[in-house]
Order: C-alpha cells, then sequence, then structure tokens
C-alpha cells in the first residue's frame, strides 16, 4: 500500500505481523460465536424457544462479560512487561480454548459438564481476546507517526472484520457440506501458535521503553502511581466503544432472530446471510484504511454517526416492513456499514492517557463496555421486543446514540486544545527569532 511507503522495516514488520495475528485471534473468537446457532444445540440442554433465547444470549455474553478481567490482568501485563509479550500472551491463550473445543464431548455425552467446560472456553477467549486487540493497537499507535499511524491501526480493525468473515465463511462451509465442525477448531489452534511464535520477532515499543526510563526504574518493576488518569476522558472513551457492540448485535444476533422467527430460516442460512453482511464490514474496514490517511478520523467518525443514527432511529419502523430476506440483508448491511465506532481514530483517543497507565485503563473500558452493552442488548431484547415489539431496540440505541456523541465532542474539544497550544509555541519561538533579526 503507498499511503505505508513512508514506514521503515521495522515498522511494516509490525503492521504485518499484527494485523496477521489480529486476523488469527478473531477467527478464532468469532468461529464459535457465528456457529451457536449450530453448536448451542449440542452444548447445551433443549428447551423452549424463551428458554432457548436466554441460554443462546448466556453463551454469547460469556464471551463478553469476563472481559474486564481479562483487561486487568493483560493490561498490568501491558503496562508492568511490555506491549510485546501481551500480544504474544493472548494469541496463545486463544490457542488453547480452541485445542479443548476441538476435543470437547457433546452434553448428550457428558451431560451438563459439557455446558460448563465450553462456557470456560468461551471465558478463556474473550479475556485473550481483550489482550490482543488493544495490545496491537497501542503497539502500532507507539511505533508509528500520524497521519500513517491513523491507516495502520484501522489496518487492525479489517483485519479482524476479514478473521470474523473467514470465520463465517468456513462455518457456512462446515454446516452446508456436513464437515466435521471439530477439525476447524483444531486448525484455528494450529494456525494461532504459528502466529505466537511469529511475534516472537517484534521489538518493545519506544514510547513505553522511554516512560520507562524517564520513570527511573528498573523494566519490570511497578507503573508509576503518579501518573494521572483523567476519568473524563475515560468516560468518552466508555461511551463512544458502547456504540459498536450494540450495532454489531442488531446486525448479525438480532436480524438472525428476525430470519428465523419470521421467515423459517436454518441455522445454515443464517450463517450463510451473515457471511455476505461480514462481506460488506470488510470492505467498509478497507474504505477507512485508505480513508483515514486523507481524511482526518474524527471527521470522518462525525459522518458515521450521522448516518448510523438515522437507521437505527428507524430500526423498528424496517423491521415491521419487511417483506422477503433481501430486505433484511439490506438492512443488516446498512447497519454494519455506517456503523459508528472509534476506529480510525483510536490513535488519537489513546494519546490522551499516560503511557504506563494507557494499557490498563484503555483495555478496562473497552472491555466494560462490551461486556455492558452485549448484556443490556442480549437480555434486554428479549424482554423489551416481546412486550413492546420492535420498538423496544429505541431503550437500548437512544441513550447509546447520546453517549456516542458527547464523547466525540469531548475529544474533539481536546484536539481543539491541543491544536491550539501548538500554534502559541511556535508564534512564541518565532517572536524571539524576528527580534533579533530586527
Amino acid at each position: 500500500m503507498k499511503i505505508f511507503t513512508s514506514l521503515n522495516k521495522e515498522q511494516k514488520q509490525a503492521v504485518g505481523l499484527l494485523s496477521i495475528g489480529t486476523f488469527l485471534e478473531y477467527f478464532d473468537l468469532m468461529l464459535y460465536v457465528h456457529m451457536a446457532v449450530l453448536l448451542n444445540e449440542l452444548f447445551f440442554p433443549k428447551t423452549d424457544s424463551h428458554t432457548a433465547s436466554l441460554l443462546a444470549a448466556f453463551a454469547f455474553c460469556t464471551t463478553y462479560i469476563f472481559r474486564p478481567i481479562g483487561a486487568l490482568i493483560f493490561g498490568f501485563i501491558g503496562d508492568y512487561v511490555g506491549r510485546k509479550v501481551t500480544v504474544i500472551l493472548t494469541i496463545m491463550f486463544m490457542s488453547l480454548s480452541c485445542v479443548f473445543m476441538a476435543n470437547l464431548p457433546t452434553y448428550a455425552q457428558i451431560g451438563i459438564v459439557a455446558s460448563w467446560i465450553v462456557t470456560i472456553c468461551r471465558i478463556v477467549q474473550g479475556m485473550s481476546a481483550m489482550g490482543e486487540l488493544t495490545g496491537a493497537q497501542l503497539y502500532l499507535s507507539e511505533v508509528i507517526n500520524a497521519p500513517a499511524k491513523y491507516s495502520a491501526v484501522a489496518l487492525l480493525a479489517f483485519a479482524s472484520a476479514i478473521g470474523g468473515g473467514a470465520s463465517l465463511a468456513v462455518a457456512s462451509l462446515v454446516t452446508y457440506c456436513g464437515l466435521n465442525w471439530r477439525i476447524i477448531f483444531g486448525v484455528g489452534a494450529i494456525i494461532a501458535l504459528v502466529g505466537a511464535a511469529a511475534r516472537v520477532f517484534l521489538r518493545e515499543t519506544p514510547d513505553f521503553t522511554e516512560a520507562k526510563r524517564k520513570a527511573g526504574r528498573p523494566q519490570k518493576t511497578q507503573p508509576n502511581k503518579q501518573e494521572k488518569v483523567c476519568y473524563k476522558n475515560l468516560l468518552a472513551l466508555f461511551s463512544m466503544d458502547c456504540m459498536w457492540p450494540l450495532c454489531f448485535y442488531l446486525s448479525y444476533m438480532h436480524c438472525g432472530i428476525v430470519l428465523k422467527d419470521s421467515f423459517s430460516y436454518s441455522p445454515e442460512q443464517i450463517i450463510h446471510q451473515n457471511f455476505i453482511v461480514s462481506i460488506v464490514q470488510i470492505s467498509t474496514y478497507l474504505l477507512f484504511v485508505f480513508l483515514s490517511y486523507r481524511v482526518y478520523p474524527l471527521k470522518i467518525l462525525k459522518v458515521k454517526f450521522i448516518i448510523s443514527a438515522l437507521i437505527m432511529l428507524s430500526f423498528p419502523y424496517w423491521l415491521n416492513h419487511l417483506q422477503n430476506n433481501v430486505h433484511v440483508l439490506l438492512l443488516q448491511s446498512s447497519i454494519i456499514f455506517f456503523a459508528a465506532d472509534a476506529s480510525p481514530a483510536t490513535s488519537i483517543f489513546y494519546k490522551y492517557f499516560p503511557v504506563l497507565k494507557r494499557f490498563t485503563y484503555i483495555s478496562f473500558t473497552y472491555a466494560l463496555s462490551r461486556a455492558v452493552t452485549y448484556v443490556i442488548a442480549s437480555f434486554g431484547l428479549v424482554y423489551l421486543t416481546r412486550h413492546l415489539g420492535s420498538w423496544g431496540t429505541l431503550i437500548i440505541s437512544c441513550p447509546v446514540f447520546l453517549g456516542y456523541i458527547l464523547g466525540l465532542r469531548h475529544f474533539e474539544k481536546l484536539e481543539n486544545q491541543e491544536k491550539s497550544l501548538e500554534q502559541n509555541t511556535n508564534s512564541e519561538k518565532k517572536i524571539p527569532l524576528e527580534s533579533k533579526i530586527a
């Protein structure tokens, strides 16, 4: 890509290794999520439709509700030992959980024990994925300068989308051709281990190394307790991070339920349609990789938010007037294409957090936003849509919209203040020089 021609060899290597690792990590993570309509029937007891919906919500949420714990664990490692160690450990844990699931007996064979083991595996996957993406984003944010770093970090989101899309493609192939799904989890484990081995060649980020040096302590001492974190920045980032999981859930999960209940779609058909939606998602992230190099990322987020808000506010109306599966596909695709999230401006937000506390706070905020939003969306919509119909989605989406725009305005204000400070500094430097010339 021409946008990365300004990078040196080590930076290009970092972009390549981290992008491949993120792809592998999200392939393994999303494999179960997108095959849940099939695998939940194998690992959980069969019940009535309402209880089945709650069990499906539980299986989905277990990946995310323990992420804050993973964020604290891997965040501490990232701020205590370094970014490099974290991105190696996370992909190894993902691989091990895939090995367990590939060899796990079904509910029919060992009963409720199967449900608990698969739940634990999903928890481990969710926790490791938490350290993976944040660690990779921080690494590139700290080794590459703007504007190339905007595109480099956006490329990680693109890689995660490809990983999700690949898992859907495999899930679709498995269900349509009747292949053994266990083999796929085994393959996922092997390629994840290869990705972990490749990351050994990465170097620690200069920002982290310099922060450790300035703190005047050895490489493996405790993070500096004197570093201050602005909680307004945390709240703003949390508010913005809640938008993407809502868009994801409504597009893939909720619309999947609509296809099943209103159009009698089988699990195989739902997986196939979601795969088409994932192609739209991949195309979107690729567009922003290139666009963020030319257009300031916060401007991109503004446009995305306006269009996304219009689509989501009209979401209940369109759900009530769906006539066929093509209409559902168009609705899913429009939500995903314009989904407002932090990408491609994540590196802008991250710089407003202290280096030696950056990993812990950012990853915890990211994890908490996913856990809260997915739990509220998955369980809340079971009851809200039951009593209020499609209009119940607005009870969840409206507060999320408000939080996102307030968070975006907060960071815009910080950016404007920083630009004003730079201009004043440059002016002060010019005045003495002009005086000497006079």
